[in-house]
């Protein structure tokens, strides 16, 4: 009986095992996919996410700004004309 259990218990042993090595490449193959596609989209001048968001907010200014100084020329050529 007890040399059925050590079999049993070496067969525990070796899918432990077995299952930690699985993990491990498991975590390598994500690493080296998220590898591949940062390269992949670094290639292709994506942008990231803040800087969109950066330029976004650019432009919103640019065109707040612009709205501003149309009414303040509206109001000049008002003035003129008056």
């Amino acid at each position: 009986m007890q040399t059925r259990n050590k079999i049993l218990d070496d067969i525990s042993q070796l899918m432990t095992n077995a299952m930690g090595v699985a993990q491990g490449a498991k975590d390598e193959a994500d690493t080296a996919l998220k590898g591949l596609v940062d390269r992949w989209l670094a290639d292709r001048d994506f942008v990231t996410r803040e800087e969109f968001d950066a330029v976004r907010a650019m432009a919103q200014k640019a065109r707040e700004e612009n709205e501003a100084l149309k009414k303040r020329l509206d109001a000049l050529e008002a003035e003129k004309k008056a």
